[in-house]
């Protein structure tokens, strides 16, 4: 594929080596110098200085030949405005824009869902975006899903399907604690996949000779109902989370309280938070020192305490208590300070704490730190614009593990080498892993086993090494 990137910032940069080292054609333009500079050193690819919402411009760069526009400037409007220019005069061109602004995300979607129809008879998208992507919204619900599991682990779930993969420490003692990977199934009776192993740094695909030790982390996949007594399994203490403090009031922040306020109703919730919903929301304090954010919060959600105040004083956090809450959100605007406060925060004896981080590579500093659960802000973008970037079969990514490997979720081709053959047969131990099959009419997943027959139309969860272009090949019908 050949895609052109406008905005060469992080998430631009990193977008454009995981689509290089996949080998695809890419040119990416920014207007300012040293930013072009900075990207023309790291990347493989041809790197322009140029105002990326000129069509001159665009077209010296060969949108005429390019299969996708992906825009990701810092200005929400330059995004759509160019993705606009390029639909009118090269409409089959894929667009996509990371906009942050959460009015224009809430508009496009509702005026394409009130106008379905309408959209569904070859109308163009509106904007001309053909997918928005608003990073806020990814990084919040993907901390919602880790307060869900008590904020124990991170968590990768699959639309409606009951099965989810759950990042697991090996605590010491504990049953899993020097097992053999081979000898897990002695354990307990409950159906689960071991995905991956992270050990010593090193993240692989585990063989049935892995051994498991304290310190280790693993991936599981299994049941929801299943996951609490496989955390146990690894030593895990699940505890209530009675008091729970969200730190930022921003638009992150404020997401994450809303989806949190909403969802305590849910049984999942009061099970969690062990009391009733009244109970979850007088327990549920929001800390910010911006008094505009908090006066905003304070008239947003009435049942929540909030603090116009600095986490970082430590007045602050003794006079409050801070320090004897269950669970810290730091979900603020400054990441360095996320990781920071929750990494203190657990040192004051804090049960759990969740921190919303820039990227990946923040991810294993993090978690020495002490830090249960980290949200990688940019990562959740790259890999929502690459689930639209892999071909119509894909329709999702998640990368785990600090980027080492990724979930893919895609339809199997009829054309696919793999159709009408078991698993067993076409097994790859060591380079993918088959985790779910959603058979052609069915509407739930399963767990395959070594004579499960894969048939075109299937719906696939597999992992694989993040950018191993030839086992997306096997599954995509590509020769």
């Amino acid at each position: 594929m050949k895609i052109v990137i406008i905005g060469a910032g992080f998430t631009g940069i990193q977008l454009a080596k995981r689509l290089i080292n996949e080998k695809n054609d890419v040119v990416i333009l920014d207007n300012n110098e040293d930013v072009v500079r900075h990207a023309g050193n790291r990347l493989d690819c041809t790197v322009m200085q140029a105002n990326g919402n000129n069509l001159e411009n665009l077209e010296e760069a060969g949108i005429a030949k390019a299969d996708a526009l992906v825009c990701v400037t810092e200005s929400d409007e330059i995004n759509m405005i160019t993705c606009s220019l390029v639909d009118a005069v090269y409409p089959s061109l894929l667009k996509i824009a990371r906009v942050r602004n959460y009015d224009y995300y809430v508009n496009q979607s509702a005026a394409q869902k009130k106008h379905a129809d309408t959209f569904a008879k070859n109308h163009r998208p509106l904007y001309g975006i053909d997918f928005m992507i608003h990073p806020d919204i990814e990084a919040a619900e993907a901390i919602v899903r880790a307060v869900e599991h008590g904020a124990i682990t991170d968590v990768v779930t699959f639309g409606n399907s009951k099965y989810e993969l759950s990042r697991i420490q090996i605590e010491k003692d504990s049953k899993f604690d020097g097992i053999i990977v081979k000898n897990i199934r002695s354990l307990t009776q409950k159906k689960f996949i071991l995905v991956y192993v992270e050990q010593d740094d090193n993240t692989s695909l585990p063989s049935g000779d892995t051994v498991l030790h304290a310190g280790d982390s693993i991936g599981v996949l299994a049941d929801r109902s299943d996951t609490q007594d496989l955390l146990k399994l690894c030593g895990t203490q699940i505890e209530e989370l009675k008091k729970v403090a969200l730190v930022g009031a921003g638009k992150i922040g404020t997401i994450v309280a809303d989806r949190i306020m909403k969802k305590s109703r849910s049984s999942i919730f009061r099970k969690i938070f062990g009391g009733s919903t009244q109970k979850i929301t007088q327990d549920f304090v929001i800390v910010d020192s911006d008094k505009s954010l908090c006066d905003q919060a304070s008239e947003r959600f009435p049942n929540a305490t909030v603090f116009c105040a600095d986490v970082t004083d430590e007045g602050f956090i003794t006079e409050e208590g801070l320090d004897k809450f269950n669970l810290v959100i730091c979900a603020t605007h400054n990441h360095e300070m996320n990781m920071v406060v929750s990494a203190y925060l657990e040192s004051l004896g804090v049960k759990k704490t969740v921190a919303l981080v820039a990227h990946s590579a923040f991810s294993d500093i993090a978690r020495k730190l002490g830090v249960d659960v980290v949200v990688p802000l940019r990562d959740t973008v790259v890999d929502s614009i690459m689930s639209h970037l892999r071909g119509k079969s894909v329709t999702g990514i998640h990368t785990i593990s600090s980027g080492d490997f990724e979930i893919i979720e895609c339809d199997l081709p009829s054309t696919s080498k793999m159709v009408g053959k078991p698993l067993k047969n076409i097994s790859r131990p060591g380079e993918y892993l088959l985790l779910l099959v959603k058979k052609t009419g069915d509407s739930q997943y399963e767990l395959p086993a070594g004579d499960t027959m894969l048939s075109g139309g299937d719906h696939l969860v597999l992992i694989t090494k993040t950018g191993d272009k030839k086992i997306l090949e096997l599954f995509s019908g590509v020769e």
